[in-house]
């Protein structure tokens, strides 16, 4: 286990002096921002926010349309 944490702690040492490891790392925290602001969205089950609208707004544009 230990050896891990080493090889861990070494590894982001050298990301951290490394400029395109850095823009690398924001790049992934802006994708996870991403990832969690579309899942707060729609949410991550079977209901959401937008997806109720969605589903409302399309249930009225069916009920206007002629048999």
């Amino acid at each position: 286990m230990l050896k891990y944490y080493i090889k861990t702690t070494e590894a982001l040492k050298q990301l951290r002096a490394d400029k395109d490891g850095v823009v690398s790392f924001e790049y992934v925290i802006v994708a996870f921002a991403v990832v969690s602001a579309v899942a707060l969205a729609f949410g991550t089950g079977t209901g959401g926010a937008i997806k109720d609208a969605l589903t409302a707004g399309i249930s009225a544009i069916i009920a206007k349309l002629p048999a």
